[in-house]
């Protein structure tokens, strides 16, 4: 009789499971849908119809979203190989995941920049037929373009626990993404014409950041995979979302010291326009998202959380790294505006000190879908792959 009611309370909460992702598929979907029909609306009409992107400010919220994306696709592709290549370490039993979640994540930065290119298609096209060596976007693009081919074939060998050559494929991918990231960073630090981006900190800043999304996405989605499933976390999860922890703690505070110095430095001999750039985070018209979301949400309450529970409490856990993801999020955000925001004029008589920019209902349209392509793609690897992330064999 016992045996039967544990088999009946298994099966009930399968059904509970399946329904939720069910529910959470179209939910994500919707969304997906809409900012789908909201981008390629945007290749009929044109760009500008929908978007709040100038000449002055060309790169608005689908880029810094692209970003966001694709250094925690570095983060979690980077948590993952070093979890297969050291096996026994606590991280590991996530890792099966967090490639997965890699390959999620890179998809979506994908969609982003895909909705907010005018011709996509051309991208690909022209990437192929007349490559440009010189460019950091080239080498951007077609090294993540390499990373997730490497990372599809290390899940699939994951799948197929052939783990010593998926090992091998991982190590290739992390190494491409990590490639990519600091090109991604180049493509920024290179431009001596935006003060507020120029200069080497930034390549190695976003590798920091990347391990500190990947650890916030890896604690996140494993809590809700068995949120998903109505099932209590394990002990030996629990324990592995604990070092997790470790990670995103050391790379909070270490990002917290990298910006402050970065913003430091504008105001110790950077040039004027740098420094104008950085008053716009600290007290003009970029300071309240600065303060409230990057700082204060993204930075201080992860790491006071963090502190006092002392990094045992699964959910306080989530919380932190959920504050976390949000900071990110809107670090990438203020990094593409406050680069941009100061005027060419700046320094003329009477011209005006910064360019206004504020995301259009439409651009928030796409970033929806971006994030409900993520959200159906991660309850839909539950439900198929779901057995396979809940193992923890020796890789």
């Amino acid at each position: 009789m016992l045996s039967s009611g544990t088999t009946t309370t298994a099966v009930h909460t399968d059904v509970v499971s399946w329904s939720r992702v069910k529910r959470f598929s179209v939910f994500f979907g919707f969304w997906l849908l809409v900012g789908l029909l909201v981008g390629l609306t945007g290749f009929v009409i044109g760009h500008g119809h929908l978007f709040n992107t100038t000449r002055e400010i060309p790169w608005g919220v689908p880029i810094s979203t692209y970003a966001f994306f694709a250094i925690t696709s570095t983060g979690l592709c980077l948590l993952a190989a070093i979890s297969h290549l050291f096996g026994g370490n606590k991280i590991a039993p996530l890792a099966n995941r967090m490639v997965w979640l890699s390959i999620v994540t890179i998809l979506s930065a994908f969609f982003a920049i895909g909705m907010e290119l005018e011709s996509p298609w051309r991208m690909v096209i022209y990437n192929v037929i007349s490559p440009n060596l010189a460019s950091n976007i080239w080498w951007m693009g077609t090294l993540y373009g390499l990373a997730l081919v490497f990372i599809l074939l290390e899940f699939w060998l994951i799948i197929k626990k052939r783990y010593s050559l998926a090992i091998a494929l991982g190590i290739i991918g992390a190494l491409a993404e990590v490639a990519a990231n600091t090109c991604l960073g180049g493509v920024f630090s290179t431009l001596a014409a935006r003060p507020y981006w120029y200069g080497a900190q930034l390549p190695i800043y976003f590798l920091g950041c990347a391990f500190l999304s990947g650890a916030a996405a890896t604690i996140c989605f494993t809590h809700f995979a068995y949120a998903l499933r109505a099932r209590s976390i394990p002990s030996e999860v629990a324990s592995s979302m604990q070092a997790a922890g470790k990670v995103l703690l050391l790379m909070l505070v270490l990002i917290s010291v990298s910006l402050f110095w970065k913003i430091t430095s504008y105001y110790v001999g950077g040039t004027m326009a740098g420094k104008t750039a950085a008053d716009a985070l600290l007290s003009g018209p970029l300071s309240n998202q600065f303060w409230v979301f990057e700082v204060g949400a993204g930075l201080a309450a992860p790491i006071i959380l963090l502190l006092l529970s002392r990094l045992k409490s699964p959910l306080i856990l989530t919380l932190s790294s959920l504050l976390a993801l949000t900071g990110m999020f809107f670090a990438r955000l203020n990094q593409v505006v406050a680069g941009q925001i100061v005027y060419p004029t700046f320094g003329l008589e009477q011209a005006a000190v910064y360019a206004p920019y504020s995301p259009s209902f439409w651009e928030w349209l796409i970033i929806a879908a971006a994030f409900g392509l993520t959200g159906l793609l991660f309850v839909q690897g539950e439900r198929y792959f779901g057995a396979r992330f809940m193992e923890t064999d020796a890789h």
